[in-house]
């Protein structure tokens, strides 16, 4: 399939579920962006809880969420698409129930919910990606999956600045918010019910070998848990080193994280499009040095001292940005590619096991490497992003006959219910 030279709105909106998916997603991700972010504060100010017990039935709940992506995958890999999107959501509106429904002072009902809330937030990436690789093909799949990338920011964004004007009624505002949230979380799963999308598994796609395995993936996998670090990074790492170390205002740290947020909503589809002229391979590869150069300027910027170190810093984030563009562009996509139709459902929660283990040990790899300085931060970050990117950097093609070059996927199953 030829590289995409320009965006078309309408087929962009076709490959990326249809209207009505699109809506889901945007309803989606703006209940998310009011109580994820505020889902601690919940436990604390609401709930009366200490922080550390409600941090660690945070966590539990993400780690519950890794270890059920298994069922998820072998789900997917029956053919079931919107149901699985649709039950992401709507297990999630069963931990906000829970947790309006927790009495002050109780961890477990509390831990049950964000159980709850965490299995739908790990589950639903592959059942989204599953779906758009259904119903589009070639690059025009890369470009509908960093539109939904888009479109979840902008509502995640819009979400937290709605919560954020909320905070000041306390902790009727919270639970109000909370209630919000689970409303969103239904109207989201109803529409992406109404999709009624399925995949024929049986049918192979066009040049695949019958049975042809799951794809092994051990260095792109072990790279990915390396590269997601830098999701982190504007919402942890530099927050700290901002306010902790070099003692500049709060405000730096929130025009990063703004910067973060509108640079991925406007950037993410046209840098996809403009990187479709090259390898996904090539482009991950890419990605991975854009960031090293970016942790290296880190580096650099903070020893400018506190005058022209917090700007330097914020301008170094950009191209951490960048790079983070880079990335999401190309990696969900490179694995959509590689995996053979009858197993896509389990590559991609292999994939999503990596993505959320890495985000699981990011927040204590950076609080633990800052003390340190520096050096020890960004050049730790550095070269072992810069490893990652030699592991899944494509190899030599040799030009004998039968040999080289894996040929590009051809098209995939029949979609039922289109």
């Amino acid at each position: 399939m030829a590289n995409l030279t320009k965006i078309r709105p309408r087929a962009l909106l076709h490959a990326s579920g249809g209207p009505r998916y699109a809506v889901a997603l945007a309803v989606d991700a703006l209940g998310t962006g009011m109580l994820r972010p505020f889902l601690l504060l919940y436990g604390v100010t609401v709930l009366r809880l200490s922080a550390p017990v409600t941090g660690i039935a945070m966590t539990g709940g993400v780690v519950v969420g890794l270890v059920c992506m298994p069922a998820v995958g072998r789900w997917l890999d029956r053919g079931a698409r919107s149901s699985v999107v649709a039950a992401s959501m709507l297990v999630r509106v069963l931990g906000v129930a829970l947790l309006l429904a927790t009495p002050a002072g109780r961890a477990w009902p509390f831990a049950a919910a964000a159980l709850f809330l965490g299995l739908g937030n790990q589950a639903w990436p592959a059942a989204h990606a599953a779906l758009v690789v259904t119903v589009s093909h070639g690059r025009q799949r890369d470009t509908a999956l960093a539109a939904a990338r888009a479109l979840r920011n902008a509502g995640l964004g819009v979400g937290a600045l709605l919560a954020t004007a909320c905070l000041a009624g306390g902790a009727m505002a919270l639970q109000v918010l909370a209630a919000v949230t689970g409303l969103a979380y239904l109207t989201a799963a109803a529409l992406a019910w109404s999709v009624r999308l399925r995949a024929d598994p049986s049918a192979p796609r066009a040049g695949a070998a019958a049975g042809e395995p799951a794809p092994r993936m051990r260095a792109l996998l072990a790279a990915n848990v390396v590269y997601v670090f830098c999701l982190n990074v504007p919402e942890i790492a530099l927050p700290l080193v901002l306010v902790t170390q070099m003692h500049a205002s709060p405000v730096w740290s929130a025009v990063v994280f703004v910067a973060n947020t509108v640079l991925v909503v406007t950037l993410q589809v046209p840098v996809t499009v403009l990187m479709s002229r090259f390898s996904r391979r090539t482009v991950l590869a890419l990605a991975g040095v854009v960031l090293t150069a970016s942790y290296l300027g880190f580096l650099a910027a903070t020893s400018l001292g506190p005058g022209w170190g917090a700007p330097a810093v914020a301008a170094v984030s950009v191209l951490c940005t960048v790079g983070e563009i880079i990335y999401a562009g190309s990696a969900t996509a490179l694995v959509t590619a590689l995996a053979p139709p009858h197993v896509l459902g389990r590559t991609l929660a292999r994939f999503e096991l990596s993505t959320g283990f890495g985000l699981a040990v990011s927040p204590a790899a950076l609080t633990a490497l800052a003390p340190y300085g520096p050096a020890a931060l960004w050049g730790t970050l550095g070269a072992a992003t810069l490893l990652s990117a030699s592991a899944v950097a494509p190899a030599k093609v040799s030009l004998r006959p039968g040999r080289g070059r894996r040929q590009p996927p051809a098209e995939w199953p029949p979609v039922r219910g289109w």
